[in-house]
Order: C-alpha cells, then structure tokens, then sequence
C-alpha cells in the first residue's frame, strides 16, 4: 500500500512499474505518469479512466497479454510479485474447482483465444469457477468488433481494482 504524495514523489521508474503492475499496457502507465502528481485517490481513479479511453484495440490486447488465463498463474508477459499475488487473488474463486470444472474452463478459454485471439478477460474477484466459464461461453457469441470492447472493460475493472489495493483509502473503499 502506498499513498498518493509518496508516488508522485517516486522517480519515474519506480512510479512506472507499480502502474504496469495494475495494467500492462504501456500507453496506459505512459499516460498516467504524465498526469502526476495526482491530489487524490479519486483524481487518479478518474484520470486511469480518463487515460484508459484514450487507448485502443493494440493497446488493450497488450495490457490482456500480462494477465494468466483464467485458472492459470502465469500471463504471456512478464509480471512482478505484486501483479501476480493480485491475479491469484483476484482469481480465489478457483481454488476448489474440481477437475472437471477446471476442465471445462480449459476448454472455454481455448475456444475464446481461437476465435478471438487474445485470453478470456474477466474481472473475475468474487466468482467462481462455474460461473467464470459461464461468462467466457456466453461471450463466445460475440461477434470479434462487440467482444473487443467488453473485455477492454472488463480490463479497466481490473486495473481500478488493482490501483484500490495499491492506493487503499478507506475513504473510497471498493469504489468501482
């Protein structure tokens, strides 16, 4: 946990990499970083929306690369210890799934990344394992134009979610 003042005091460095572990797309951390300092947690939180609808299909498929497959522990592009306990938590709901509910994931999430070519993106915290496979199935039915920006949401979520654990304040809570 970390408060506003002390990150818009970090160098630059050290400000990036603990934005890149609440969203890996580098647009994202860029814009963010340049709308330091923040003077609130709510400033930041608007400024993260603000900066993630600036982004684009590119950038949104670079962000989805740095997360696992739902009911997997590692992502395409590397993450730091931070990121990684956040996924795992945020994906507690799998801890006892059975192996034919895992099963049947796997094969949801393979059946999402043929037709749509990127992982499942799911805001999964608070769910379980049924009902993750049940959304990932229902999305298959989107068309690649509709389902693009449904998980592009469901990535802002995560990244909200994330800068909430990075920047608790029990003034905003579990703000969303």
């Amino acid at each position: 946990m970390t408060d506003i003042a002390t990150f818009n005091r970090l160098p630059a460095e050290a400000a990036n990499e603990m934005l890149r572990a609440c969203c890996g797309a580098t647009r994202w951390v860029e814009g963010m970083l340049a709308r330091r300092p923040f003077v609130s947690i709510l400033v930041l939180l608007s400024a993260a929306d603000d900066v993630w609808r600036l982004m684009g299909p590119g950038d949104w498929r670079e962000a989805f690369e740095h997360h696992p497959r739902l009911g997997d522990s590692s992502g395409a592009a590397a993450q730091d210890k931070r990121a990684r306990t956040w996924s795992s938590g945020e994906q507690a709901g799998m801890a006892g799934a059975g192996a034919d509910e895992r099963a049947v994931l796997e094969v949801a999430n393979a059946a999402y990344e043929a037709r749509f070519g990127y992982i499942c993106i799911i805001c999964a915290t608070e769910m379980g394992v049924a009902e993750i496979a049940m959304l990932t199935e229902e999305r298959l039915r989107n068309e690649l134009e509709e389902e693009l920006p449904v998980a592009a949401e469901e990535q802002r979520k995560i990244t909200r979610l994330r800068l909430l654990k990075l920047f608790h304040d029990p003034e905003v809570g579990s703000a969303s």
